[in-house]
């Protein structure tokens, strides 16, 4: 029997777009303002920036972590190239809090996800967020979304500090969390490499595919849908 749901965010619960062109642009055009106001409580996040820069080859522009200026050019760099940084994330949640509460942002949701969420909470399962994004960033994408605060029905979030979300160990680490065997987990996501590393730690799976018929991906080897609605998990 499935006694959690685990879900993904992007291209799961949320359009691709409102991340990549809503949420992102947002961020990055504020990106060095907030360094500027907030460096000095944003200590423990330049620090791991500055292991991160350390180990990477790709960026050429020097990283001084008292300088606002040299912070800000390397996490605009990272989210230019899409890195999957967690003190990116952390950040950009920050960031993307202060565009909810002052009403600049309002996240999308597919329509048919409250409806999922609410029938899970009747049936007593744990629903549960895992997301590259922070889980500050996660919790605002589902406290101010377009069909109200969906957050009540929602008991746990899991981000990159919990491990990457290909990785199999992260999804291990996800059912001790949640006291279950992985067996009694189902994550649900619409990345394929996702849900591999799910099955391979002994979780269920269910590839969602937003945008079309479920025949038209390559063979993945996962059950699929393109709702969450008549599925039953």
């Amino acid at each position: 029997m499935v006694k959690a749901i685990l879900l993904d965010i992007e291209g799961t619960t949320t359009p691709i777009d409102f991340v990549h062109n809503t949420l992102f642009p947002y961020a990055r055009a504020r990106m060095a303002g907030f360094v500027q106001q907030n460096l000095n409580d944003l200590k423990f996040e330049i620090a791991q920036l500055e292991k991160e820069r350390e180990a990477d080859s790709e960026y050429t522009g020097e990283f001084k972590p008292d300088a606002a200026n040299s912070v800000s050019d390397y996490l605009v760099f990272l989210i230019d190239n899409d890195r999957k940084s967690t003190p990116l994330k952390a950040i950009q949640g920050m960031i993307w809090q202060a565009g909810y509460a002052s009403g600049d942002l309002v996240s999308t949701v597919y329509p048919d996800v409250a409806d999922a969420l609410k029938k899970w909470k009747e049936e007593k399962r744990t629903v549960a967020i895992y997301s590259s994004g922070s889980v500050l960033a996660q919790q605002m994408i589902f406290k101010y979304s377009d069909q109200g605060d969906l957050t009540r029905y929602i008991d746990r979030y899991f981000d990159t500090n919990t491990g990457h979300k290909r990785e199999s160990e992260s999804y291990r680490k996800i059912a001790e969390e949640l006291a279950l065997d992985a067996s009694e987990i189902m994550f649900v996501s619409d990345v394929p490499e996702e849900l591999d590393a799910a099955a391979d730690a002994g979780m269920k799976t269910l590839l969602m595919i937003r945008s079309g018929e479920t025949g038209n991906m390559p063979d993945h080897g996962h059950k699929a849908a393109t709702s969450f609605d008549g599925q039953e998990l």
